[in-house]
């Protein structure tokens, strides 16, 4: 038994989901991708999805892609695709070689995201010559990239984000700018212990009670300094906001419509877990500080300017998320167009013709998914880095916190109201995006 120990390789991993050292399996560097042996191609195979799969895309265009790739190494590919799993087959003529691969969590990086989908498109062109050891080498560089923004960008964009969204829901000044207080905080808490590896439950819960306690700190001071109406209070909800799981909750949709059931309900289940860990949270500090979700003191603008303050509101809220999934500069700036104009379209909608709020959603998601397929095709940048900010913003979070707190309260009529709300508006919003994609996309419109 010690003769064992001592033999073992000193770099195998000591972490839970052990890292995978892909070139180690590696037996002939002289010969090209394509004449490789199976198990060597089917890893590349693996990688290409497992990397796909890390920055937050769907299991559809996670298959895709490991299609795109087996068939440039003359190989078939078969795979099944969850939140944090992929299990997989590939044959060779009357060989086969099966892998399940894992992922320690679910995160989402649209910069790193889109490199994978430019690396993909172009594989059979400008990888199938070269060994797999160069084309591990190739894919390393895309893994180890670093992030575009530190900590403290990051909590400056949620802080942009959260308060342009507690305008969007009626908020003023007032709330503005202790949401913008609150959110960066909270959102600067939640980078620092997601950078130390610590669990999802523990980083939502800390960063939300944080994000609230801090909007109450701040609110307390311009009470104190300069006695504003304890009705401002009502914008401690925004603050919270930065946790929506737009990411895997619009991906769960659009890989249940596609039949991808084990993806769309694992991260189904993985986003109402954020949702239901960060309403409960905050209702906690709500009932120990003493903060209520009242409504938001009337603004009394004119429509046009309420129009063109949404449409930077929106703009800047959509930009921020943006820059919290990792998006390039420019591509926040085209998903901000997508949802200042999507989710104008969807408030203008309401305000203006009584539609009910889930068909206006639907209006809302179906332009943002039109315009991202025409920005996809001249810039490039993955639908999904485009629509899901442009469409978090949508996301009736106000509507979902104000159920769980008044069914906290044993207010159940009242709570289920708001809950069956924010479901129509849920419902609605992926539905958009799908209808927007079967139109413009052939590749999605089938099934084969």
């Amino acid at each position: 038994m010690a003769d064992d120990i001592q033999a073992t390789p000193r770099h195998l991993s000591q972490k839970h989901h052990m890292t995978i050292h892909w070139k180690d399996s590696i037996a002939d560097d002289n010969i090209c991708a394509t004449k490789a042996s199976l198990n060597e191609r089917a890893g590349v195979v693996g990688r290409v999805g497992i990397m796909l799969l890390s920055c937050g895309t769907g299991a559809w265009r996670v298959r895709d892609a490991m299609n795109v790739v087996a068939r440039a190494l003359n190989l078939t590919c078969s795979a099944e695709v969850g939140l944090l799993t992929i299990s997989y087959t590939c044959f060779s003529q009357n060989l086969s070689h099966s892998q399940i691969l894992t992922l320690p969590k679910s995160g989402v990086n649209t910069d790193k995201l889109g490199r994978m989908e430019s690396f993909v498109r172009n594989f059979a062109q400008e990888c199938t010559h070269l060994t797999i050891r160069q084309i591990h080498i190739k894919l390393d560089k895309i893994q180890k990239r670093p992030g575009n923004y530190n900590t403290l960008q990051a909590a400056l964009a949620a802080a942009v984000a959260c308060s342009a969204f507690v305008f969007l829901l009626g908020g003023g000044l007032v709330e503005m700018f202790c949401c913008f207080v609150g959110a960066g905080i909270g959102n600067w808490v939640r980078k620092e212990m997601t950078n130390h590896s610590i669990t999802m439950l523990a980083d939502i819960s800390v960063s939300v009670a944080v994000a609230c306690l801090a909007y109450l700190a701040c609110f307390k001071c311009l009470e104190l300094f300069f006695g504003i109406s304890l009705q401002h209070e009502a914008g401690y909800i925004g603050a919270m906001l930065f946790v929506i799981p737009g990411f895997p909750f619009i991906t769960s949709m659009l890989d249940m419509s596609k039949l991808d059931m084990k993806s769309g309900l694992e991260r189904l289940a993985y986003a109402l877990t954020i949702i239901v860990t960060a309403t409960l949270v905050g209702w906690i500090v709500a009932l120990t500080v003493h903060l209520r979700p009242k409504n938001f003191l009337p603004l009394n603008l004119s429509p046009m300017l309420m129009l063109f303050l949404r449409l930077i509101a929106s703009f800047f809220g959509v930009y921020g998320f943006s820059i919290m999934f990792n998006s390039p500069r420019k591509m926040a700036f085209w998903a901000g167009i997508l949802g200042a104009l999507g989710n104008t379209l969807r408030l203008e909608l309401v305000d203006l013709t009584h539609i009910p709020a889930g068909a206006a959603a639907f209006a809302g998601a179906f332009l943002a998914g039109i315009l991202a397929s025409l920005v996809n095709k001249k810039h490039g940048y993955p639908r999904i880095s485009l629509t899901v900010p442009a469409i978090v913003i949508m996301i009736p979070g106000l509507y979902i916190y104000r159920g769980v707190y008044n069914i906290g309260i044993n207010s159940i009529g009242v709570g289920a109201l708001w809950l069956s709300k924010a479901a129509m508006i849920i419902m609605f919003i992926p539905l958009g995006l799908f209808v927007a994609r079967v139109l413009l996309d052939k590749k999605w419109r089938y099934c084969d």
